[in-house]
């Protein structure tokens, strides 16, 4: 009988992210009228940051709205974004995950 176990299969989060991330930063290299990651990419912080705020938004009236499906719906829109900006800014989602960590202890 062996010892070793199956490795873990990542959640639906964790692919969804990894899916995303990948297509933002081949999305780069595309055409801002074709594409629109490429319109935001090219356009920049201000732009990026401004759909963030739309985003934000949008989640709070969800959330009152206790509209379950428009809040994921809303919540998905934002992660979206907030990707967009790292990948705009360079910073990395182990940056961030490292600061998570470091408030947790």
């Amino acid at each position: 009988m062996s010892d070793h176990t199956a490795p873990a299969l990542p959640s639906s989060f964790e692919a969804a992210i990894a899916h995303l991330r990948s297509v933002i930063a081949e999305r780069r290299s595309a055409s801002p009228e074709t594409s629109y990651v490429a319109k935001l990419l090219e356009r920049g912080v201000d732009l990026i940051g401004k759909k963030i705020g739309e985003e934000a938004v949008e989640v709070v009236i969800a959330a009152k709205n206790a509209d379950r499906n428009e809040l994921v719906w809303e919540v998905a829109d934002l992660f979206f974004h907030t990707l967009v900006l790292l990948e705009a800014t360079g910073v990395t989602l182990d940056e961030v995950g490292g600061e998570l960590l470091r408030r947790s202890r």
